[in-house]
């Protein structure tokens, strides 16, 4: 985890979805982005804790960390290349 910041260029509400649904969405998101950007996406997804940063990992994106907010996790990715 590199730095969480407290603003995002885009944001990605996945409460209430599971997974893949919270990465495939992201994923999605991430490519209409320009390269440094930053997506937060908002989930409740258990699975998330472990999907969205193996996800940064496999795909090469930057992931910035993870924070908790009123019964939903915020995770922040930065988008490389």
């Amino acid at each position: 985890m590199t730095e969480f910041i407290s603003d995002s260029d885009a944001t990605l509400d996945a409460i209430g979805l599971l997974c893949p649904l919270p990465v495939l969405k992201a994923r999605k998101r991430l490519k209409s982005m320009a390269a440094g950007e930053v997506l937060q996406v908002l989930a409740d997804d258990p699975a998330a804790l472990i999907d969205i940063p193996h996800f940064c990992t496999e795909s090469g994106y930057e992931f910035l960390g993870q924070d908790t907010g009123d019964g939903y996790q915020i995770y922040q990715i930065r988008k490389t290349g």
